[in-house]
């Protein structure tokens, strides 16, 4: 379950027009935390991100599925169905179940390095244009609030 202050950041994200994207980050942030913290470990910084962005996509924010496996874009869907209908209380059972599972993962997948690493591989998969324009766009919106 996100902290009320999460999806507080997330909404107002999404009353400020930004992208959907933006405001699952606030989820991703949280679960960086989280794990820093000792609550839980995660694999991998991958699977900490994937983490934030199915709890962003069950508080409502609109996140499309992503490319990939059938049982993933499954997932997502999933995820996104259950943000827009009333909330069913998760089953103790598998509550425990997935928290005893990420506490027995590593800390280090949020740790600078890691976080640092996967941004740079993920940059690396777009083309040099689209990190330029990006690039400017940061400069351009910088001070801008």
């Amino acid at each position: 379950m996100p902290e009320r202050e999460t999806v507080e950041r997330a909404r107002e994200d999404a009353r400020e027009g930004k992208s959907p994207s933006t405001q699952a980050g606030e989820f991703v942030r949280e679960e960086m935390h989280h794990i820093r913290e000792g609550k839980h470990g995660a694999a991998s910084p991958q699977q900490a991100i994937a983490i934030g962005l199915s709890k962003a996509r069950r508080a409502g924010v609109k996140l499309g599925a992503p490319k990939g496996p059938a049982s993933l874009r499954k997932k997502a869907e999933h995820d996104t169905e259950v943000g827009e209908e009333p909330h069913h209380k998760t089953s103790r059972t598998r509550s425990r179940g997935v928290s005893g599972a990420l506490k027995k993962k590593p800390k280090s997948a949020a740790s600078h390095r890691a976080i640092s690493r996967q941004a740079k591989k993920s940059a690396a998969k777009r083309g040099a244009s689209s990190r330029s324009a990006a690039a400017r766009k940061a400069a351009r919106t910088r001070k801008a609030a």
